[in-house]
């Protein structure tokens, strides 16, 4: 199987219709152990949705915003990782829908701490865990261009990109790869979040060449499992595009 013996931190798992949990169930059907993460709140979500993966797995407290939590994330998984998905992502009300130009500092830092930084923040609390031939793979939105309605969200992926970019460079001679997943738009939780998300979804299914299903999160979460994998072992600081080939075109 792609990932026998490995174990892969797996962060983001709100519902069974989140891309994370389609990694988590792809990730245990090829032989790997997984470990989530959540807080919060958000953790009994994580809880309920856990147990409609393949396999029982072990859920860890890791809120990206809290340094504490940061610290001791090894301590808390314990053992070795081979993988780590970052799929975490949020931006205040003010800082979508519109308002780029009135959104206030103190929203806007939020959104990169938490959509950006904390790819920095969750490779480094995994570290001590890590070995040479490790995989970090993060959720990614094209940023290329700007989106309507997408505003702060869309600089955020922008530094997630260049993120990974200088983490690929740092974490590189420790043999660790960083790389990022930029998928069309699903239907997550996460994105009815976002104000005019419906306009996403319809561009994409009319103009994506090899067509797009809003509902099928399983095309993005194979190609996270190919750069878990032994296959992609020279590869990054790459964007992989997973959007029906939407991203190529023009207007």
């Amino acid at each position: 199987m792609l990932l026998s013996g490995k174990r892969i931190l797996v962060t983001g798992v709100l519902n069974d219709a989140s891309i994370a949990f389609s990694v988590a169930k792809r990730a245990q059907e090829e032989g790997a152990e997984v470990v989530l993460s959540s807080f919060g709140r958000i953790m009994r979500l994580t809880e309920r949705t856990a147990k409609r993966l393949p396999e029982e797995v072990e859920i860890v407290e890791l809120d990206i915003s809290n340094a504490s939590d940061v610290d001791a994330l090894a301590e808390r998984v314990g053992g070795q990782l081979d993988g780590v998905l970052h799929a975490i992502g949020f931006a205040p009300e003010s800082c979508l829908g519109g308002g780029f130009l009135s959104a206030p500092w103190e929203d806007v830092a939020v959104a990169l701490q938490v959509s950006a930084f904390s790819l920095k923040a969750l490779s480094v609390g995994a570290l001590p865990l890590m070995k040479p031939g490790g995989s970090i793979v993060g959720l990614d939105f094209d940023n290329s261009r700007a989106w309507p309605l997408y505003d702060w969200m869309g600089v955020a992926k922008s530094a997630l990109a260049s993120t990974a970019r200088y983490l690929a460079r740092d974490l590189g001679p420790k043999g660790i790869r960083v790389n990022l997943v930029s998928a069309g738009p699903i239907r997550t939780m996460a994105a009815k979040g976002i104000p005019g998300f419906e306009e996403f979804e319809s561009v994409w299914a009319e103009r994506a060449p090899l067509g797009w299903d809003i509902r099928n999160p399983e095309p993005v979460a194979n190609a996270c499992l190919a750069l878990f994998s032994d296959l992609l072992t020279s590869t990054s600081g790459e964007i992989i595009h997973v959007d029906g080939g939407f991203h190529f075109l023009g207007a």
